[in-house]
């Protein structure tokens, strides 16, 4: 049974939804009524996937899905608001969010994204055993795509799961280029413009953590994609 932490100020949609999940969806939910408490329930508790609104009183749902992330770069996370504005998707995915769904939504619809999120994050250990491998060289650096791992000497770095299979597919085609629209398709199963503001943050992410090695850059070709080179 798949573990869900929602965070949710009001006190009857909280109720709804937790009901709801937990008959139809046969999960169990774990309702915090405001950030704080949902942040000290996070440290203390495992989840497989997390739901937060995103105006809660004293911390946002934007901050506590910051500082989770900070902890657990891998678990999925869907924004829940009544604002629709487009900058407040783009901080969604900004921060490393999986998913946005504007209120008034159907509680179908978060059941739907819930179950598709959660497929996603199962992918990685199906395709280990297909005939793709799963760990890479990469300059003075080594990419264990199953464990999400990057390792460096004795530095290693935790990666998320979309992190993982994106840097995963730039391994695949190492000096080669990676079209936008695979890498979108591929991992995001849609090139729509959320989707792409996404992946650029995760991108700045990867190369952030290949930084120390001179000899490995992910650049941008401009109007195709990316590539990896190492040289």
């Amino acid at each position: 049974m798949k573990r869900i932490l929602l965070a949710e100020d009001d006190p009857n949609l909280g109720m709804l939804l937790q009901d709801y999940l937990q008959l139809k969806g046969k999960f169990e939910v774990v309702l915090c009524h405001d950030g704080e408490e949902a942040f000290r329930v996070f440290t203390k508790e495992h989840f497989d996937i997390c739901i937060f609104d995103v105006m809660m009183p004293k911390k946002d749902g934007f901050t506590l899905g910051k500082e989770i992330r900070r902890i657990n770069p891998g678990i999925p996370i869907i924004f829940a608001t009544a604002k629709a504005m487009i900058e407040d998707k783009a901080e969604a995915y900004n921060l490393g969010g999986d998913d946005y769904i504007t209120k008034p939504f159907r509680i179908e619809e978060l059941l739907l994204r819930i179950n598709a999120l959660l497929k996603r994050v199962s992918e990685p250990a199906k395709t280990e055993a297909s005939d793709l491998p799963s760990k890479f060289e990469i300059g003075n650096y080594k990419f264990d795509y199953t464990a999400q791992l990057i390792t460096n000497g004795d530095s290693q770095q935790k990666v998320s799961t979309k992190e993982a299979e994106l840097l995963r597919l730039l391994c695949l085609k190492k000096n080669e280029v990676l079209t936008r629209e695979e890498a979108l398709l591929s991992i995001w199963h849609d090139d729509n413009y959320f989707n792409g503001r996404s992946m650029d943050v995760f991108l700045s992410k990867l190369r952030k953590y290949l930084k120390e090695d001179p000899k490995v850059e992910i650049i941008n070709v401009h109007g195709k994609g990316y590539k990896l080179l190492v040289s």
